[in-house]
């Protein structure tokens, strides 16, 4: 859980305040970090290894759809021995934009053998000791990246060092698939079935567990937090389609990279001011200012509020493409659509929050692999799609406020996959559309 709200801070200074959330903006040249970008192709954790291709087909006309996002999520202080990545989905087909399941979620999780070891154990665990707790004034990002503090704090900016070590994969770089645990869906590195029936299974070897200091350093662990969940239980495997050929797959966006990604910095705001705009001045109102408490009572009863809190906390950095918080909050384009109904109905009492019908405690619907809580971890914010689509011509384009990804608070992988081989699992993606004018 995360120490304290998206929408306060305990580092203030002056009339700013520094919030949890990492924000992502969007570039042609890369920074340290090439694994997470928009747009461009899919790489996987494995390069042998891709997902079943249902998984990222269009649930309305049953296409391959295009990548908006791929992130790494390495989170090594709460998943230990786990390397994470995210993908978000779109149909580019006009005819399936605005329904259900033309855009879609996917994690990908390999965990290596040590901490499926220590999973296996969990029931039984060991007599816990206490360890020395940390010391307050470390700098977390500091610490874990090398970054260099802001201007605003000592909050560092994770992709500045977002390099992965030699012990693990970047799946959006080159490397070299020796340096993978082999892939047990092809014949490379699939035993003849006289083998399979002959052998027991083996133990994975040791040379494929890095340790959470060797893991990728990511924007993701600068808000790791530990995790205390028994082993989650696993739904059937998915039946397998092969990943189509490159030449099959649709055209897909242009690739910018996320670069300069650092600590959201808000000016500090008493309520909002109602825009002139909206205001008669020239009505007259009677002598004692009656009119204009009236118009104001009225405007304040008729707007979005939620929609003017989103608007006005993006203007604030009007560039970020992305909006990071693992166990945070998502920021609501509207609380008028399903989503918005979603997520909004929950009854927090401070850090409290209350289940409610159809979702897990914070309103996102459970893990449809394993049936526990889902987190939110990313949103993408309506500049994505500026940039993704800085070269179409035309405004007939996407239209979606922004898309939140929930995703199983106890990284599950499916119950087929073994350790040190990387597993599937699509998670929930809420999608808040922009509101369409009314006709009158």
């Amino acid at each position: 859980m995360a120490p304290y709200d998206s929408d306060s801070s305990d580092d203030e200074e002056g009339d700013y305040i520094e919030t949890n959330v990492l924000l992502g903006y969007a570039a042609k040249e890369p920074g340290d970090d090439t694994i997470s970008h928009l747009g461009g192709s899919p790489t996987w954790l494995h390069p042998a290894a891709p997902p079943c291709a249902t998984l990222a087909k269009c649930k309305i006309c049953n296409d391959i759809m295009v990548l908006l996002l791929a992130l790494n999520g390495d989170l090594p202080n709460s998943f230990p021995g786990h390397e994470r990545r995210l993908y978000i989905w779109t149909c580019r087909r006009k005819g399936c934009r605005r329904k259900e399941g033309s855009i879609r979620a996917l994690r990908a999780t390999r965990i290596t053998g040590t901490a499926a070891s220590e999973d296996k154990h969990e029931k039984k665990p060991a007599p816990k000791t206490k360890e020395p707790a940390p010391n307050p004034a470390v700098n977390i990002g500091e610490t874990l990246f090398g970054a260099k503090p802001s201007s605003m704090s000592s909050s560092a900016n994770p992709f500045s060092a977002a390099t992965s070590s030699s012990n693990s994969a970047s799946p959006f770089s080159q490397s070299t698939p020796g340096s993978q645990p082999q892939n047990p869906f092809t014949a490379a590195g699939l035993p003849s079935p006289s083998e399979l029936g002959a052998k027991p299974p083996q133990p994975p070897s040791s040379t494929t567990s890095p340790s959470a200091s060797d893991l990728p350093k990511t924007f993701a662990s600068v808000l790791s937090l530990d995790t205390d969940s028994p082993q989650p239980t696993f739904g059937p495997p998915r039946p397998a389609e092969p990943w189509p050929e490159i030449s099959y797959l649709p055209a897909s966006y242009p690739l910018y990279y996320l670069v300069d990604v650092d600590y959201e910095v808000l000016e500090k705001m008493e309520d909002l001011p109602i825009p002139t705009t909206t205001m008669d001045l020239d009505e007259p109102s009677n002598s004692k200012g009656g009119g204009q408490k009236e118009d104001k009572d009225i405007f304040e009863s008729s707007i979005d509020k939620t929609f003017q809190k989103f608007a006005d906390r993006l203007a604030q950095n009007p560039e970020q493409v992305l909006r990071y918080e693992f166990k945070g909050n998502p920021l609501l384009y509207s609380k008028h659509d399903e989503v918005g109904r979603l997520l909004s109905s929950i009854s927090r009492s401070g850090n409290e929050k209350i289940k409610v019908s159809g979702g897990g405690r914070n309103g996102i619907p459970r893990c449809g692999n394993c049936g526990r809580e889902r987190a939110f971890e990313v949103q993408l914010t309506p500049h994505a799609i500026m940039e993704l689509e800085s070269e179409v011509e035309g405004i007939d384009g996407m239209d979606w406020g922004t898309i939140i990804m929930g995703v199983c608070e106890s990284d599950c992988v499916p119950k087929h996959v073994r350790p040190g081989e990387v597993g599937y699992v699509e998670e929930w993606a809420g999608v808040q559309w922009e509101e369409l004018a009314v006709k009158m």
